[in-house]
């Protein structure tokens, strides 16, 4: 991150492309908390990139201390607005931020992609924010989603891992696969426990949402599809890795 970057601005739709989807909060967030509750510690909650709180909602029920750090201040004023008090609220870049103690459990999703130097906050995330026996969960969209794979053989993307212009208006810097996001927690010196995907996708995120609008895709579809993850990660929407702290502390 820069000085130069506007962090409000990266978060609003453009004319062809929104910066978050009805698929992802209503499907995604539920089933990203799904694969995270297995293996929640108790105690506290830092989430890297809150938002506008949509997920930080989610987590509520299973934890009373959380933190919530965010960089566009519009989306930390709706989420006071929206969750009211008890949660504590800090209006920062990762790579400046000043937190005030470590934490049992750290969300990073959907993030990693934004950010200039995502090795650079791993490696806080290792180093000064994680404690002892603490983890780590780290989600980011799948350069290898079929959804991807098919705009590329339709010749809307260059490749699976490239960045799109309408990702990059939206503040993306790279687009992970599994490999490339095990290698920059590794480099952080993160300990990576557990690597799945989250949702088999084979369509985007737009079609997604026509469709949830109808009787077509049922409940047992959708659970189908979070199942199929678990056995094809590498063809799912997002790649999580679950991570704690590794090398000298």
């Amino acid at each position: 991150m820069t000085d130069k970057r506007d962090y409000n601005n990266e978060i609003k739709d453009t004319s062809d492309h929104r910066y978050a989807y009805n698929f992802d909060f209503d499907v995604m967030h539920h089933y990203m908390l799904k694969s995270f509750i297995p293996f929640f510690r108790r105690g506290s909650l830092l989430e890297l990139g809150s938002f506008r709180g949509d997920f930080t909602k989610r987590v509520m029920p299973y934890f009373d201390d959380i933190t919530c750090v965010e960089a566009s201040d519009e989306a930390i004023a709706i989420a006071k607005r929206d969750l009211g008090e008890g949660l504590i609220f800090i209006n920062d870049v990762f790579e400046g931020v000043t937190l005030p103690k470590r934490y049992d459990n750290i969300l990073l999703t959907h993030v990693l992609e934004h950010l200039d130097d995502p090795v650079g906050v791993l490696r806080r995330v290792n180093e000064e924010w994680l404690s002892e026996g603490g983890r780590l969960f780290l989600v980011c969209p799948n350069a290898n989603a079929p959804s991807r794979q098919i705009a590329v053989k339709m010749g809307l993307i260059r490749h699976n891992s490239a960045v799109t212009p309408a990702e990059l208006e939206h503040g993306h810097r790279i687009t992970y696969s599994l490999d490339t996001l095990e290698r920059d927690a590794k480099l952080a010196g993160l300990n990576v426990v557990h690597r799945s995907g989250i949702f088999f996708k084979a369509l985007a995120n737009f079609q997604w949402d026509r469709l949830l609008e109808t009787d077509i895709i049922s409940s047992e579809y959708l659970e189908g599809c979070y199942h199929l993850g678990q056995i094809y990660p590498d063809l799912c929407a997002s790649i999580f890795l679950m991570c704690e702290a590794g090398g000298t502390r």
